[in-house]
């Protein structure tokens, strides 16, 4: 089977490129500019494609010739399908923009297609966008040009470009209008900020700053059409092979959609954000056409705009918030029916969608400016790094040009943590260690010193905490033990394992994670702060041994930070806590400043305290020992919410362990 595609190399079209490759004998010869070779390339290397299974034909759908004359002849009556993906997909596109690419590249397209002869078969990719942004009611398959409006460029180059393969073409043809398309199902990978991304960092700065126990309030909206690429392209590739469906359209989305309201609830519980309590509609005001008019123009428009402002989306996003439409796929639901393929529920793959995003799309998880500098071509080894702090200070690093080695027990979470540093750039190197073995831990070291000579930044992330009382411990004494292994023997022997080589190089940076618990002096956590005072302790004394070194030594004071470390202590999802970004960002500026020791506001106040006034930093840590609960596992019972006296405490003290 012969096939032509153009748009090969964006996001639909690899997804769709690697479906056809699978067919026996598949030959696809992909429209490429003399421009765009390196994305050939990469495309290639992406799906371990030789020359004879794709094939570059050099053209440009801007093109009234779309090839060349040659081209042309070689591929008369031996293609049995074109594809028609290249297109701009952009809510900032121009009138211009998409009259010469959109519109005349498809007219192009489709001239070009009726010119091969033989059993060819011209498959589209238009859009929902057909429908208009004022439709209110089910947009069916069926329907085409129902006097809508375009409201946006977008919306209308894809209605025109519909109509110009409706009308201009002289093979078989189908059409596919795939929804709000989203990254992978299974991997989460998407290639740029669209659409419904345009909400995720508003998502993640209230994740970041509003209380999880805090319920919010949200409004329905109208529905948001959500596909994911794969869906797109299993039922495009399944469709265009089944017999009998030509002249029809496909709409590819999820159905029935989820709302406005719907989609945040999802993708708050995918960013481990607040709930929301409630979604209330919006009331649909029956007002005369002309105040309805002015009503829109003056205040509608103007909240759009600042809405638009206040979380960095363009103003054409915001027409599905309170939209009327629905779309209707029986035609591909009947066309897919027995193959397996049907469009996944967003909350199945919400997790996905936003993992990647926050490791991939989110720029400001990235280093720049001085911090960048200080740490290209350096080597940094970091335990503890397949999650958590660990992961997040990782991804930073590699990004900003540093030599990531990865330290943890897991191998293929290290794995999955060493090919997402990749993928944004970075060098990243695996070592799994049990950081709880001493000999392991001898072993590391030689190795990574064997592999890289010797290591610019340690730290030492890796840990373990223990929520119980001393009176609840008196039959756990290992307790005490397992938290001092890994805690203070194991990142101690890790330090005496890699000292050496930094004294010979005259350089080198150790950075320890301790905990605000040691200034504070958290009840319930005698065995975890012990721990960390003891490494605590012996950096002090380190410090001024390795000085003339040109070694240096920094204390971070972690407060409670959401990892996963603290995920079975469900009380933690209604007390503040750090993200785990802004605690890497403590470590990136104790990279840059090399300060001795890095407290937050809280824990400087709670050492200080202590020290002038011990009896009262004691009565208000007895007042949180009674209000906050023991853990579950503690009591033999099941986990509590908190009561409001613990979770006024609990924000009163943010960041405390409690």
């Amino acid at each position: 089977m012969n096939y032509f595609v153009t748009g090969g190399t964006g996001f639909i079209g690899r997804f769709l490129v690697a479906r056809l490759l699978k067919r026996e004998g598949a030959v696809v010869y992909l429209l490429c500019r003399k421009a765009s070779q390196s994305k050939l390339d990469d495309l290639m290397d992406e799906l371990g494609a030789n020359d004879q299974q794709i094939v570059p034909v050099f053209g440009d759908i801007s093109q009234a010739s779309l090839v060349s004359a040659e081209d042309l002849q070689k591929l008369a009556g031996k293609i049995d399908h074109v594809f028609h993906l290249a297109a701009i997909y952009d809510m900032n596109m121009t009138e211009a923009e998409g009259e010469v690419i959109n519109n005349q590249g498809t007219r192009n397209v489709v001239n070009f297609t009726n010119q091969l002869g033989g059993n060819v078969r011209l498959h589209h990719m238009s859009s929902i966008a057909v429908a208009g942004t004022e439709w209110e009611g089910v947009f069916k398959e069926s329907m085409f040009d129902e006097g809508q409006t375009f409201s946006h460029p977008y919306n209308r180059s894809k209605f025109t470009s519909e109509k110009i393969v409706r009308e201009e073409t002289k093979v078989p043809y189908r059409i596919y209008r795939p929804g709000m398309v989203v990254g992978d199902s299974e991997t989460g990978i998407m290639d740029k900020i669209d659409g419904p991304y345009y909400f995720f960092k508003m998502i993640q700065r209230i994740r970041d700053n509003v209380p999880k126990w805090l319920p919010l309030l949200g409004i329905n909206g109208g529905q948001m059409p959500i596909c994911p690429v794969d869906y797109v392209a299993n039922a495009t590739d399944y469709i265009a092979h089944k017999e009998g469906l030509d002249g029809k359209a496909f709409c590819l989305v999820q159905n029935p959609a989820p709302t406005v309201g719907e989609f945040m609830q999802i993708m708050f519980g995918a960013a481990h954000g607040p709930e929301f309590a409630k979604n209330f509609d919006v009331p649909d005001f029956k007002l005369p056409s002309k105040a309805k008019e002015l009503f829109n123009k003056f205040v509608v428009s103007d909240l759009a705009i600042t809405i638009s402002k206040a979380i960095g989306a363009p103003i054409s996003t915001m027409s599905f918030a309170l939209n009327k439409f629905e779309f209707d796929d029986k035609n591909a639901r009947a066309a897919l029916k027995g193959s397996g393929i049907e469009c996944p529920r967003l909350e199945t793959y919400a997790d996905k969608l936003w993992e990647f995003w926050e490791w991939n799309l989110d720029g400001s998880a990235f280093m720049s400016g001085k911090a960048l500098q200080v740490v290209r071509g350096k080597t940094v080894l970091i335990t503890g790094a397949s999650s958590g702090i660990g992961l997040t200070v990782a991804k930073k690093l590699g990004k900003a040009g540093a030599k990531v080695l990865l330290v943890a027990r897991g191998v293929e979470k290290l794995e999955q943590t060493a090919e997402m540093i990749r993928k944004v750039g970075g060098t990243a190197y695996i070592y799994p260690c049990d950081l709880t073995n001493l000999q392991s831990i001898d072993e590391l070291a030689a190795q990574v010193l064997a592999d890289h000579t010797n290591i610019d930044i340690l730290i030492n992330n890796a840990g373990r905490s223990i929520r119980r009382a001393v009176i609840e411990s008196l039959d756990r004494f290992h307790d005490f033990e397992r938290t001092m292994q890994l805690n203070y023997f194991g990142t101690i022997r890790l330090i005496m394992g890699l000292l050496p080589s930094m004294v010979a190089s005259k350089k080198g940076q150790i950075i320890n994670i301790s905990s605000i618990g040691c200034l504070a002096n958290a009840p319930r956590f005698a065995a975890y702060v012990a721990s960390k005072s003891a490494l605590d302790a012996f950096s002090r004394c380190l410090s001024a041994e390795v000085r003339q070194h040109n070694i240096n030594l920094t204390t971070i004071y972690m407060p409670l930070v959401r990892t996963p470390m603290i995920a079975p202590t469900k009380m933690y999802d209604y007390v503040p806590t750090f993200t785990p970004d802004q605690a890497a960002n403590l470590i990136i500026k104790a990279i840059v400043s090399k300060p001795k020791r890095i407290k937050t506001p809280l824990g400087q106040t709670a050492e200080l305290s202590y020290a002038l006034w011990p009896k009262i930093n004691d009565a208000v840590l007895s007042l949180g020992f009674k209000i906050f609960p023991s853990s579950a596992a503690a009591r033999g019972a099941t986990e509590n919410k908190p009561s409001t006296a613990a979770i006024v405490m609990a924000n009163v003290l943010p960041g405390q362990h409690w």
